[in-house]
């Protein structure tokens, strides 16, 4: 079987492992038009909503706000808390319309009342769930947050597919009087509100490190030369782990500045095939017609003319 055979079936075998349009919520906390503008001594706070672990940018002219500081801010939801993760040092790169205005600080009531509010969404999420069963819909529920000044439920669930949960709508309408809303994230979106334990022992990436989720495919595991075994380069969202597309550019910034898989370079008198590139070690393996097998430093081949060559002096590793 041909590679370019192999690879095919690679591919159709990991295609369900990639991201689908619906995996990813793209859409920003922020709703609305932003600020227009900020000078370059107005405080920016990088900030984090807590029950969906989503950060974003705002600004704040008054006191200086410390980490673990509640502010009140809009979101594309409503007006809600957010806690305050600090101060950005450059926000020249950021879009004013992704950057929102902190109304206020929290309040003792304010904190008292998002408190009353996790014991109730326990509550309006065990009511949910009977009825999602109650209406055999194909949905998992993740999670529920009761905004802070605004008369509305948040309901977020994943689905393989579209679900018309009109009726299921009316029947929570019915129990809690309310503005309800039902919002269908992916399973990635799933794993950076819920968190957990990854594959390595620590905890998600897209839980405690970033919430910025970015597209992974399998050409970043075989750039990587990872070992394409879906149980070891898949996370426990069914799909492949974050920490591919982090260390992706790094791998393609390094392959550039050494010979390729499948290059031919003279050396000592013969033909030599590269059969192994080995970014993490600076290792480079080499392979003669006659079958035999050396190992160079990455360190050790120059570009010239078009063409990669051993510098001379190289020495041969174990």
């Amino acid at each position: 079987m041909s590679d370019a055979e192999n690879y095919e079936e690679i591919d159709e075998e990991f295609s369900e492992l990639e991201d689908n349009p619906g995996d990813i919520e793209t859409s920003s906390v922020i709703t609305g038009e932003g600020i227009e503008a900020i000078t370059p001594d107005t405080p920016v706070y990088r900030l984090r909503l807590i029950y969906s672990n989503e950060t974003f940018l705002a600004v704040w002219p008054g006191d200086v706000l410390s980490p673990g500081n509640m502010v009140l801010v809009p979101t594309r939801y409503g007006k809600d808390l957010a806690q305050i993760i600090g101060p950005i040092q450059s926000h020249g790169f950021q879009p004013f319309s992704e950057i929102a205005r902190i109304e206020r600080t929290a309040t003792a009531e304010d904190l008292e009342k998002a408190k009353d509010h996790k014991e109730h969404e326990q509550n309006a999420f065990r009511v949910c769930k009977e009825k999602i069963e109650d209406h055999h819909l194909d949905m998992k529920l993740v999670s529920v947050h009761f905004l802070l000044e605004e008369s509305k439920i948040l309901f977020f669930f994943t689905a393989e597919n579209r679900v018309d949960f009109r009726e299921l709508v009316k029947d929570l309408v019915g129990v809690f009087k309310t503005r309800i809303e039902l919002r269908q994230i992916g399973v990635r979106d799933e794993s950076r509100v819920v968190g957990g334990l990854g594959v390595c022992g620590r905890c998600y990436c897209c839980h405690a490190i970033s919430d910025k989720l970015k597209p992974v495919s399998i050409k970043m595991a075989k750039d990587q030369n990872l070992s394409l075994n879906s149980m070891k380069i898949s996370g426990p969202c069914g799909r492949l782990l974050c920490c591919l597309a982090y260390e992706h550019l790094f791998y393609g910034e390094q392959r550039r500045l050494v010979p390729p898989e499948d290059c031919k370079i003279s050396w000592d008198g013969a033909l030599w095939k590269v059969v192994e590139v080995n970014v993490v070690l600076g290792k480079i393996r080499l392979a003669a017609e006659d079958g035999r097998v050396i190992c160079f430093s990455s360190s050790d081949f120059e570009k010239t003319e078009g063409r990669w060559n051993v510098k001379p002096g190289a020495v041969i590793q174990n």
